[in-house]
């Protein structure tokens, strides 16, 4: 599992920080990013999270 975030979409609420900050970051513009790298499986239960409470649902699974 990959996840990616709608940079069209995201408001930069940090839910998503809050959540996986495993995965998720702060860019400098105060935007989310995600690691763009395959998701070790004891972090897909946050990432899921992190997804479902998104306000704007900007988060986006990959799955390949």
């Amino acid at each position: 599992m990959r996840v990616r975030v709608d940079e069209d979409r995201c408001a930069g609420h940090g839910m998503c920080l809050t959540l996986c900050p495993e995965v998720f970051e702060m860019s400098d513009d105060g935007w989310a990013v995600a690691d763009p790298g395959e998701l070790p499986a004891g972090l897909e239960g946050a990432a899921h999270q992190a997804i479902q409470n998104c306000p704007e649902r900007a988060i986006i699974e990959i799955t390949d």
